[in-house]
């Protein structure tokens, strides 16, 4: 399922992405957060690249 930010100052772009991406990355289940050891290791790369800059959005973006 995708997801959309709206931007919050003029020129910024909308965000689309999707919801729950991280959660498949893992192997986290959908209900369950995720354990701060998984984003660690998301953030250090273990899970690929796409782990990475999924981590890497929520921490930045989303900011939980």
């Amino acid at each position: 399922m995708q997801e959309t930010i709206k931007p919050k100052e003029p020129g910024q772009k909308e965000i689309t992405f999707k919801k729950g991406g991280l959660h498949e990355t893992t192997g986290t289940p959908a209900d369950e957060k995720i354990p701060s050891s998984k984003i660690a290791a998301a953030l250090a790369g273990r899970y690929g690249r796409k782990g990475k800059e999924q981590a890497l959005f929520m921490k930045n973006v989303l900011k939980r």
